[in-house]
């Protein structure tokens, strides 16, 4: 059987902690770790630390983000929260997914696979 996409539980990555202000704007913060960033840290003046603001869209979805909802149903709460304005809602949300995913800010967990009965 073919596992469907939006049943996957996207979860935050654990090694990012994350604060949100007082209009729910979320701030990613990112440890520069590695030679390479200890190089630019120290010849070039970069950050040990990157602080990734999120807008308001992916502010709120990372907020639903909790380890438990699938992608359909932080969906359901996207269009019920922004309305039109997410509009085209899944395209949309699932390249936020993916760009969140390709950069190592989220994983997945993938659906258990439900027992066929007779």
């Amino acid at each position: 059987m073919k596992e469907n996409y939006m049943d996957y539980i996207p979860t935050c990555n654990p090694l990012y902690t994350w604060d949100a202000d007082e209009k729910g704007i979320v701030t990613v913060h990112v440890v520069n770790k590695g030679f390479y960033n200890l190089l630019a840290q120290k010849f070039f003046k970069r950050p040990r630390i990157s602080h990734i603001k999120l807008d308001i869209y992916g502010s709120y979805v990372w907020q639903q983000m909790d380890s438990k909802r699938t992608v359909f149903e932080i969906s359901k709460l996207v269009g019920e929260r922004f309305g039109e304005d997410a509009e085209p809602l899944i395209p949309r949300l699932v390249k936020y997914f993916q760009i969140l995913y390709d950069n190592k800010f989220i994983g997945y967990v993938k659906p258990l696979k439900k027992k066929k009965t007779k």
